[in-house]
């Protein structure tokens, strides 16, 4: 049994969770957010307190069992408080703007890079060099957020790209120069 499958997840006052046969719903004041479930995983909701289980049968999906709390425990908290990633860009003429649905990045390239932002995050940039993406769904906020980082990952000699802010990039040294 997993340790972390067998704490219980404790939903706040405002959220409300729905579970039909292999479909989970946490609503809350942030959103709604939804979930497929595997058959073989019981899901019981008492005094405020929601707990993830698995059938009698259903011991080959053991491995589920974590996973299904966390994702859950990632809903709740999503639709209570947004998650949220921060992105900054080191480089000469590197910067970002939002335009609409597009966010559109100035990364030293001879184009622009426009990347259509996915429904349900929201983008503010400060300083046309921080980029903060913030939304309920932990998955797409850090996938998008992936997505930016790889269009100009950090380099390791000038430290030159997008990180995420407090990422540490080890600088190697460059080339010496020649003795005569």
């Amino acid at each position: 049994m997993s340790r972390k499958g067998k704490l219980p997840v404790k939903l706040p006052k405002g959220v409300e969770v729905k579970v039909t046969d292999s479909h989970l719903s946490v609503k809350g004041p942030k959103g709604t957010l939804t979930q497929d479930l595997v058959k073989g995983i019981k899901i019981q909701i008492e005094n405020d307190e929601l707990t993830v289980s698995l059938e009698d049968n259903a011991q080959s999906l053991a491995n589920f069992h974590g996973l299904y709390r966390t994702l859950i425990y990632n809903m709740v908290i999503g639709t209570t408080q947004n998650f949220e990633k921060k992105l900054e860009m080191i480089g000469v003429g590197y910067r970002a703007a939002v335009q609409g649905r597009l966010l559109d990045l100035q990364l030293g390239f001879s184009h622009p890079t426009k990347l259509p932002i996915p429904e349900g995050l929201q983008v503010q940039v400060e300083k046309s060099t921080q980029i903060t993406i913030i939304g309920t769904n932990k998955q797409q906020v850090g996938q998008f957020a992936a997505t930016i980082r790889s269009k100009r990952p950090p380099e390791p000699y000038q430290g030159k790209g997008i990180r995420y802010v407090g990422e540490y990039v080890r600088r190697k040294a460059g080339k010496a120069a020649a003795k005569k």
